[in-house]
């Protein structure tokens, strides 16, 4: 599971993710090219955070 996120958004992904995987989630920040072209999942702001297990 693979969750892009901004910041605002970040705690809720995270528990999200341990909701549907029961297990501990990745937080990884973003590198600035990424974040320019990467949107969050849950809204239209620019994504910061991958939320993954892998």
């Amino acid at each position: 599971m693979i969750i892009n996120c901004c910041k605002t958004h970040v705690e809720y992904a995270l528990d999200v993710f341990v909701a549907k995987t029961e297990s501990y989630p990745i937080l990884t920040e973003l590198s600035d090219e990424k974040k320019l072209s990467t949107k969050c999942d849950y809204c239209e702001e620019a994504a910061t955070y991958l939320v993954a297990n892998a």
